[in-house]
């Protein structure tokens, strides 16, 4: 099968073999669609020496094989969404542990069920602000993440502001109802003022990325008393220590797509959390968002402006690299799915 690397800087297509199912709670999927996630691996393309690094963990497909404890919950030919590295990458074939599948449903498409990663991702960062219905929330930063996050927050009845320094796109997110965008700091405070009738923001979620003090230290100027700040992007964390004081704030970090995440007993070797404990794992987080798509309470849709092939894709990041504001959200389609 053919399969996407980074290697010395750059992204190339190897062939790699067909993973075989370890374990009966395995399940093989062939890849219709895989998506990109700009930050994440574009920073193993940076990184990148000359031993091969594998790139994605988002992607949606066909299940092919199914081991013996899988099976009935994910026959063959049933259509299915995956997440999680290094299990779910750019390829041909996956080998996935059945936590980290979802059934996706005949009217969501598998281009858009491609982004279950992503959004398991946004579901978790979420959580990690303990939002309230009612409340009000700050999105800063809308690449893909930071769009499905708002949308996410919208759809559950929140109020929420969202900000972008690019415009091309705060006018991918203008197009959803009920979320003001911001291309400001100030803009953001007079609107979360407004919002909120003076209390302020109950939590900001981050979702940029690089040197970003300036806007960690207006977060503490936008929430309110005790209210959260949630580092969702590879942002680094400098603050002014007496502005996080004034708010007796909490500054949280969301760690990819919740409980569960970079634990081998679950992942690998299939021990689940039970749900009084771990009401909301990396996997039942992965359920609620295509849940979330299947309902249509979220439209993500309009957000891949990019389509692929594998060997094509080599392009895309260039396109990350050099002209971001060009490209929102980016599939690879697969040969193998027709």
């Amino acid at each position: 099968m053919k399969a996407l690397f980074a290697y010395e800087g750059n992204v190339v297509v190897k062939d790699d073999e067909v993973p075989a199912l370890q374990g009966d709670d395995m399940v093989l999927i062939r890849t219709a669609y895989s998506t990109v996630s700009p930050g994440t691996e574009m920073t193993a393309v940076r990184r990148s020496k000359q031993s091969p690094l594998q790139l994605g963990y988002s992607a949606a497909g066909v299940v092919v094989q199914a081991g013996a404890n899988a099976a009935a919950e994910f026959p063959p030919g049933r259509r299915v969404a995956c997440y999680g590295g290094p299990y779910v990458r750019h390829a041909e074939y996956l080998a996935v542990h059945k936590h980290l599948v979802a059934a996706v449903p005949d009217h969501v498409t598998l281009a858009e069920a491609s982004t279950a990663g992503l959004g398991t991702i946004a579901v978790h960062a979420v959580r990690q602000a303990s939002l309230q219905f009612g409340e009000t929330v700050v999105v800063v930063g809308l690449g893909i993440l930071g769009q499905i996050i708002a949308r996410i927050c919208q759809a559950a009845c929140l109020r929420v502001v969202a900000c972008d320094l690019l415009p091309a796109r705060r006018k991918a997110m203008r197009g959803t109802p009920g979320i003001h965008v911001c291309e400001g700091l100030e803009e953001v405070g007079r609107i979360v003022a407004d919002l909120s009738g003076g209390l302020g923001a109950d939590a900001v979620l981050h979702c940029a990325s690089g040197q970003q003090r300036e806007l960690l230290d207006a977060s503490f100027e936008w929430i309110r008393d005790r209210g959260k700040v949630v580092i969702v992007g590879d942002l680094n964390m400098e603050f002014t220590r007496a502005k996080m004081f004034k708010k007796e704030a909490q500054v949280l970090i969301s760690r990819a797509g919740g409980p569960g995440r970079y634990d081998p007993m679950y992942e690998a070797s299939g021990f689940d959390y039970p749900e009084g404990y771990v009401r909301w794992t990396e996997g039942r987080n992965l359920q609620e968002y295509i849940r979330l798509l299947a309902g249509r309470h979220i439209d993500i849709g309009p957000l891949l402006n990019h389509s692929v092939t594998l060997s094509e894709a080599y392009a895309v990041y260039g396109m990350y690299k050099n002209d971001p504001a060009s490209i929102l959200g980016a599939v690879i389609a697969y040969e193998t799915a027709n």
